[in-house]
């Protein structure tokens, strides 16, 4: 991927990719075993995506289900063992080759059809009552997965047709982080153990760490230090490609108690309908973790704060400038009495191959 770079990821440019190119780049990624392991090894996403296929078995037993980037086809299965009359499950990696062997297996060939190609290609031969997809990436819109949900829900879906999930929220709060903070002052203790006095690395350490990359890491209950914010909400069943290009919503919150804020928080849950309570699949710190894990955003110093202090501001996502698979995360914040912060992140090379 080195060949991709302009200059150097610091402070300079990378080169605008083709759209040819950031899709072979992206369903390259998905044709590694790794990926889906991970994936399906995910109780909670895997359990939950089952759980609230079945419980709209109503409204699919009997019809024609599409699954958008069906990869080795275990959402088509379930579909399937809903009592799907009929499920399209396309998918443009070479993972395909195995959802149909995986299909065989089970012998659900004569009701799920396989179709190796790109979303936007596909033609079928039939209109769909249901759509799912499992289309979140990290931050939930990294991959811009749901650009390709939206089209099929546009061109494929019938009127009042189903969509699972059917809604997507994001949240932010402030953090702290003792291991960003241990890292920091590990520079001051140099001396002590050794002799020598190292204890100015530790602006240089600052800003390596608390640099601009969206760090995807598992945040402990312990280290959120405010109630979550809702920022941002989707519906699947109305939201546009141009909605998409810039999600964005305000937040204000106060925080639980002194410490420092080293980082914002960002985590999102989608929801599954149900007859009686909807079903919900979180990345919230609050619960279990998922392979999303929660996507840290560093500041540029740690800020005190104290009980009740104000953390407010806006945030916004949209698509790269150089790879619109990618995303982009703008934070304009005021912290208690501080003047206002502005900072940008964006998703590093060591996240782009995975999801």
């Amino acid at each position: 991927m080195a060949n991709l770079w302009k200059m150097s990821q610091h402070g300079t440019k990378k080169r605008k990719l083709d759209r040819s190119t950031e899709d072979y780049m992206y369903f390259d990624s998905y044709s590694n075993v790794t990926i889906h392991e991970e994936m399906i090894a995910d109780t909670v996403r895997t359990n939950t995506y089952r759980m609230g296929i079945f419980k709209n078995s109503k409204s699919i037993e009997g019809k024609v289900v599409l699954d958008v980037g069906a990869g080795t086809g275990v959402l088509s299965l379930f579909c399937a063992q809903a009592g799907a009359r009929k499920v399209y499950a396309v998918e443009a990696s070479s993972i395909a080759d195995q959802a149909v062997r995986i299909v065989k297996l089970n012998q659900m060939e004569d009701t799920i059809e396989v179709i190796k190609a790109t979303l936007e290609t596909i033609e079928l031969a039939e209109q769909v009552d249901v759509i799912v997809s499992e289309w979140m990436g990290y931050a939930l819109l990294r991959e811009s997965m749901l650009n390709s949900v939206i089209f099929a829900r546009d061109k494929w879906l019938k009127p009042g047709g189903l969509i699972l999930p059917s809604r997507a929220d994001l949240y932010i709060a402030p953090i702290n982080d003792l291991v960003v903070e241990g890292r920091l002052n590990f520079w001051s203790t140099v001396k002590a153990q050794y002799g020598v006095d190292m204890s100015c690395m530790t602006d240089f350490a600052r800003k390596c760490i608390m640099n601009k990359d969206i760090t995807v890491n598992p945040v402990t209950v312990e280290d959120v230090l405010s109630h979550p914010c809702k920022f941002a909400e989707l519906d699947l069943n109305t939201v546009t490609l141009e909605q998409l290009r810039d999600v964005r919503g305000v937040f204000s919150c106060r925080c639980f108690g002194s410490s420092s804020i080293h980082a914002f928080c960002v985590w999102f849950t989608v929801t599954f309908p149900a007859e009686e309570k909807a079903l919900v699949l979180s990345t919230s710190p609050f619960k279990p973790e998922t392979h999303w894990k929660q996507a840290v955003l560093y500041l540029d110093d740690a800020v005190d704060v104290m009980q009740d202090t104000k953390v407010e501001g806006e945030i916004s996502l949209y698509p790269s400038e150089e790879n619109s698979r990618h995303i982009c995360i703008r934070v304009d914040y005021v912290i208690g009495e501080q003047k206002k912060h502005s900072k940008t992140f964006s998703i590093p090379d060591q996240y782009l191959e995975i999801k």
